[in-house]
């Protein structure tokens, strides 16, 4: 995640006057470094994407029971 934005944009924008725009390939062997990085990291993990499934319907029921128990005033 980014958390100083203008600091990324300074960054980029003189990375670009330095060495204009990149080709292809190179811009995706620096893609692919950083994917690897980031793997090697364990920054990104690897979900189940239903874990977790029953606590999210336990808590929609639980909120869709207090919108029909509530009455409008």
């Amino acid at each position: 995640m980014v958390k100083n934005a203008s600091l990324l944009k300074e960054f980029e924008d003189d990375f670009r006057r330095r060495e204009g725009c990149l080709p292809y390939n190179k811009s995706l062997k620096i893609f692919e470094s950083m994917w690897k990085e980031t793997v090697n990291l364990k920054l990104l993990q690897r979900r189940d994407s239903m874990e977790g499934i029953d606590v999210d319907i336990r808590i929609a029921k639980i909120l869709n029971s207090c919108l029909k128990n509530s009455s409008p005033e």
